[in-house]
């Protein structure tokens, strides 16, 4: 039994929903990139019970008070671009017996329209609840003049250079100010599919399959995957980095920089021939030819000190295939 389970976000589909979902109110990707890079320095300290990827929590208020609506989450997972070489190579390990998976820190409203696209059963799809009409609902005018100082506040913020303004003024913000609201409680009610909560599902997953986690491929590519990375690899499955950024490929079994996802079907096919060892041969092998311009880039990262050239090939690439998308964490 042959079973991988993919990142939404990266590996199937290049967009990143809830930066694209902010864009649609004037400010909206500024105020992201800056709650993003919020979200790497909480994860990078080790919060206690803050997860990667709780940004999804974190921008709701931003949402609700802009009028988004769910379904324009939903139109999006309709409507969105796949990552090249996905279709094929999902439609490929389905006819050779693959069951395979998607945990995505997305909302369900995007995740389920773009895995089904892909042909992937809702049963074997794990994602994050988005209760926007809920949260609305609670809106009042007091709370409109937080969120319009609180955006005025944010933008004046760069995310590239003002890391201890962003956690001081934050932290006040969502940890002092907020929970004064009604809004608060239902902030802390959502909870995002990152991080320990990836390996989570995965566990569910693997529990329902009657598989350890040593059975299991895994394909990531940033700071959400990093703890379900790390617990594949250390199991002796296989940890995949796709055009992965600095917080996904320290942890991970081996790397692929492409620009088709359906170049990782020569690990695959090593990987049901010989497990590991063999995979292992292989990667090394292609990763002294290297790839084909922006093609077929392997490396093996298991027992890797220095990861940095494998690391500027896969910016490199990871620029190409997501665009906007590949600068957040």
């Amino acid at each position: 039994m042959n079973l991988i389970c993919f990142d939404l976000e990266g590996p199937l589909a290049p967009q990143d929903n809830a930066y694209e979902l902010m864009k649609l109110f004037p400010r909206g990707d500024k105020i992201f990139e800056v709650i993003s890079r919020y979200d790497d320095l909480l994860t990078l300290e080790g919060r206690p019970d803050y997860e990667p990827g709780d940004t999804l929590a974190l921008i709701i208020p931003f949402l609700a008070y802009h009028g988004i609506e769910e379904e324009q989450s939903t139109a999006m997972g309709q409507k969105a671009g796949l990552t090249p070489g996905a279709t094929e190579l999902i439609s490929k390990l389905k006819s050779r017996g693959w069951y395979i998976f998607c945990i995505s820190t997305s909302y369900e409203q995007y995740a389920f329209p773009i895995t089904q696209r892909l042909g992937i059963p809702s049963e074997n799809v794990a994602c994050t609840s988005f209760p926007l009409a809920q949260v609305r609902q609670l809106l009042s005018q007091n709370e409109f003049a937080l969120l319009e100082q609180t955006e005025h506040e944010i933008v004046n913020l760069n995310p590239f250079t003002d890391d201890t303004r962003i956690r001081e003024y934050l932290d006040y913000f969502y940890w002092q100010k907020l929970p004064q609201t009604s809004w608060g409680r239902i902030i802390s009610q959502v909870k995002p599919v990152g991080g320990r909560r990836k390996v989570e599902a995965l566990e569910n997953f693997s529990t329902r399959m009657g598989k350890p986690l040593s059975h299991w491929t895994v394909v990531g590519d940033s700071i959400t995957d990093f703890k379900m990375l790390r617990a594949v690899d250390k199991a002796s499955g296989l940890a995949i980095a796709f055009n992965a950024n600095e917080y996904a490929l320290p942890y991970s079994t081996l790397g692929l920089a492409s620009v088709s996802l359906y170049d990782l079907l020569v690990v695959l096919e090593a990987w049901e021939k010989g497990g590991r060892e063999d995979v292992e041969r292989v990667v090394k092998k292609r990763e002294k030819t290297g790839g084909a311009k922006d093609r077929g880039w392997l490396h093996w990262l298991d027992g890797t000190k220095d990861i940095t050239p494998a690391l500027e090939i896969h910016k490199r690439i990871r620029r190409l295939v997501r665009e906007e998308a590949a600068k957040l964490g």
